[in-house]
């Protein structure tokens, strides 16, 4: 996979919760809207492939979501699992009336699963890439730590991350560097345009994320997971899970989360971590378009 070469598409804002927002139009406006929704400490540009790829069949659109890429950051270094429903609500609203289609990445995916199972009658049909959270096993784990553990715990974190200088890199390879660290089935290529996008210039000529650090530090209750099934079961469009093999993320047919969804198939991606869509981008767009 090759860096993505024109077209390119066109910034945008909008305001919610008293947040400034923004995403990119791919354009293609008379065409089904398609929405794509990235993932934690990630950033829109990190679609362009797939948005490429399909929009000559649909209006894509690609959110930053708060906190993230160009996007602003809560005042109070909050991320509750309900602003960002609400920001995607606000956003589907502003787009009109209709259906749109949903294509979600992790957080991304989490937050379009909440929405469905609140407005099903707005969503044509949604794609979740390793978004269903921590697996039945995992819950059960962190339910067995004291509530108050938890919040102390946060409190913490918290504070470590305020107090700690931001990180900077000294170059633009040095971010490129890091990011494959991250994820090593990254080419050079796609790295880099990862990197470029998702990076900041600082005074002093070095490189920070565009996140906010805040993102790290999840406050309790903040996902609140065990309610998932309930907005899962909600849902009436149709669904495709999809789980890298290399991946941390639990098998949902396995361990038997899919069962609450009414019309759910999983499509699982040898040779791929958690970014699958990066990791195997041909075969992610194939069962994409078979599924739309």
């Amino acid at each position: 996979m090759e860096t993505p070469a024109a077209p390119t598409p066109t910034s945008h804002f909008f305001t919610s919760l008293r947040t400034r927002l923004h995403y990119l139009d791919w354009g293609n406006p008379s065409a089904p809207p398609l929405i794509l929704v990235h993932g934690g400490f990630d950033h829109a540009r990190s679609w362009d492939w797939t948005a490429r790829a399909l929009g000559g069949d649909y209006h894509v659109m690609a959110v930053d979501l708060r906190g993230h890429g160009d996007s602003g950051w809560s005042s109070d270094g909050g991320y509750m699992m309900s602003s960002f429903v609400y920001d995607l609500a606000q956003m589907i609203d502003m787009i009109g009336s209709g259906k749109v289609t949903i294509v979600a990445h992790s957080l991304g995916a989490a937050i379009s699963l909440r929405y469905a199972g609140l407005c099903p009658e707005r969503v044509e049909r949604l794609v979740a890439i390793e978004g269903l959270g921590l697996s039945p096993a995992r819950l059960q784990e962190k339910a067995e730590m004291p509530v108050v553990e938890q919040w102390r715990e946060w409190i913490d974190l918290r504070r470590a991350t305020l107090r700690k200088p931001i990180r900077k890199l000294a170059s633009i390879e040095a971010a490129v560097e890091r990011m494959r660290a991250r994820n090593d089935h990254l080419s050079v290529e796609q790295a880099l345009h990862l990197t470029i996008h998702g990076t900041n210039r600082n005074e002093d000529g070095s490189y920070g994320w565009k996140f906010d650090p805040c993102l790290r530090d999840w406050s309790p209750g903040t996902g609140i997971e065990q309610e998932l099934p309930a907005f899962w079961g909600r849902i009436t469009c149709p669904v495709l899970l999809c789980l890298g093999l290399d991946s941390w993320a639990s098998n949902p047919v396995k361990d038997g989360r899919i069962a609450h969804f009414r019309d759910a198939r999983l499509a699982e991606f040898a040779d791929a971590g958690h970014w699958l869509h990066h990791d195997q981008f041909d075969r992610f767009i194939a069962e994409l378009r078979a599924f739309l």
